[in-house]
């Protein structure tokens, strides 16, 4: 546990090199990227977080797409990083549209997994039940309705997949992931036209929550931007298709 900014964060540097940030989604911490990390580490310094209100990273105050992004340029002011690629999944990747956006000298190259842009009112309203629910009933209330929405069918047929993702759910704070929830509900699209670096979007063939045509979407709009889509494949892309993913970002960055 560090202190970065104001805040206690939970933060894992591995490796050496050119540095990559990678940033969980909801529902997830710094081990989502276990499988992606054996293959980083040794040609980059890896940098790992749990976002505020996430895993080992409690909620001291009310969240927001704004200050995670607040918190990622602290961590990057931290560590003395003035350029990082950045891997953003779910979530993340709205955090790090947003950072783009905003410092966009400061990106190298931007991957996203799994890619958000402003929700629909309709999911907006989805996420603040889902956070109603969590506070009523805990996690547990949940979980069930996460996978069965978040994981393609053949990844719910491999057990340690889909246990793995339950853990990653119910191992959260209730508060925090509650609040996480809000946060993603209330989000307003980043102004990517702003973004100048290179970008790849790795879709899942199965994802429902960010299907691929939001990916090929989002890249349409950008100068210099690539979709690759995982066969078999829902939203937990890092978990879903380990290797496939570890080598795509290999290759890009």
């Amino acid at each position: 546990m560090r202190t970065i900014g104001s805040k206690k964060l939970a933060v894992e540097v591995e490796g050496s090199g050119e540095p990559v940030i990678l940033i969980h989604g909801l529902g997830g911490t710094t081990n989502v990227w276990g499988p992606q990390l054996y293959a980083l580490t040794p040609k980059f310094k890896v940098i790992r977080y749990d976002l505020e209100g996430s895993g080992r990273s409690p909620a001291a105050s009310a969240l927001s797409i704004e200050s995670w992004v607040d918190d990622l340029d602290a961590l990057m002011c931290a560590e003395a990083i003035a350029k990082a690629r950045l891997v953003a999944h779910s979530l993340g990747t709205l955090i790090a549209q947003h950072f783009a956006a905003r410092h966009p000298d400061r990106v190298d190259r931007l991957v996203l997994l799994g890619v958000n842009r402003a929700p629909t009112d309709e999911r907006r309203q989805a996420l603040r039940e889902r956070a109603a629910k969590v506070r009523a009933g805990g996690l547990e209330a949940i979980v069930d309705s996460v996978m069965a929405g978040g994981l393609s069918p053949h990844a719910r047929k491999n057990p340690p997949v889909e246990a793995f993702a339950r853990e990653l759910v119910l191992r959260q704070s209730p508060e925090g992931y509650a609040r996480s929830c809000e946060a993603v509900a209330a989000a307003q699209a980043a102004d990517i036209s702003r973004i100048s670096c290179p970008v790849l979007l790795l879709a899942g063939e199965d994802d429902t929550v960010s299907p691929v045509t939001v990916s090929q979407s989002f890249a349409q709009s950008l100068p210099d931007a690539q979709v690759i889509v995982l066969r078999e494949c829902g939203h937990w892309l890092p978990i879903e298709r380990p290797v496939e993913v570890a080598e795509r970002l290999v290759a890009f960055l």
